[in-house]
């Protein structure tokens, strides 16, 4: 997760929210989707800003436009509000969601706050997430080290010029594309992932080999952007494809020693954990 914006998850649906003037703020159009189940969330919120317009609501205050990602992977400006404003909102929303939504809110609109003054917190948010999910402890404790080897790396493009999530998924694909001989899209369809679900992370798939050589490429590719001083995105690309190559040629001979290929179909679709998942959630 970005330390500044995320996806959070309601029951299934994707809530987007950014880190804004130090605290979250939701999208609305998303939220009214959760609650409310509705085909048409964009009418059903026009309809519902006349409503508060007439009872007083004072919306130009309480929401507020936000750059935020779309699906196509572009930001737009989106009407979004945080935890207060959104409470007030929900409360013109009839729905038997509306309690259960009030408490995961209180719950995600405070997380980041915690976070900050205690880094440990969300690492154990996510430790909890994926124990309850059924995962073994040996590889909870390799994708945690993943996420914090990651989060370096993107740290590093960030101090480099790099901004965009799009550039961060090209780089990230290139060293996929060094280290297994297999680009991202290509290594899911191997693990049989649905390339419609977004929410199917191909880590959260991978076996502990897989995780070991995509910390490796992700490690070796920061190393070598820091001594070289990359800057920019063609730079930083050539320190991927070279922190990538490193990963790969391991790759080739651990295979080589064991006549086994490191790409593995097998995935982690049977672990399901839904019942204690959407407690998680509330």
């Amino acid at each position: 997760m970005d330390s500044k914006e995320a996806l959070v998850v309601f029951e299934g649906i994707n809530i987007r929210r950014i880190w804004h003037n130090e605290q979250w703020f939701f999208s609305v159009i998303d939220v009214i989707q959760a609650i409310t189940d509705s085909g048409r969330p964009r009418k059903y919120w026009s309809d519902l800003k006349k409503n508060l317009i007439e009872e007083g609501f004072e919306l130009s205050d309480k929401i507020g436009q936000l750059k935020v990602e779309s699906a196509d992977g572009k930001k737009y400006e989106t009407d979004c509000a945080n935890t207060e404003s959104m409470f007030r909102l929900i409360q013109s929303i009839p729905s038997p969601k509306a309690e259960p939504f009030k408490r995961w809110l209180a719950k995600v609109g405070y997380e980041r706050v915690q976070e900050i003054e205690n880094p440990e917190l969300a690492q154990d948010r996510v430790k909890e997430y994926y124990e309850l999910k059924g995962y073994p402890k040996d590889w909870i404790d390799k994708r945690l080290r993943g996420i914090a080897i990651r989060q370096e790396l993107t740290d590093e493009w960030k101090t480099r010029g790099l901004e965009e999530m799009r550039d961060y998924a090209i780089l990230t694909n290139e060293i996929s594309k060094a280290t297994f001989g297999k680009s991202i899209k290509e290594h899911r369809k191997i693990k049989r992932l649905d390339p419609l679900n977004k929410n199917q992370n191909l880590r959260d798939h991978m076996t502990d080999l897989e995780l070991i050589f995509s910390m490796l490429g992700e490690k070796s590719t920061t190393e070598i952007t820091k001594s070289r001083n990359s800057k920019g995105f063609e730079e930083c690309l050539d320190s991927s494809k070279e922190g990538g190559k490193i990963a790969g040629n391991a790759r080739h001979e651990l295979e080589k020693k064991t006549g086994r290929n490191v790409v593995s179909s097998e995935n982690y679709l049977c672990i399901t954990g839904k019942k204690e998942i959407k407690k998680l959630n509330k």
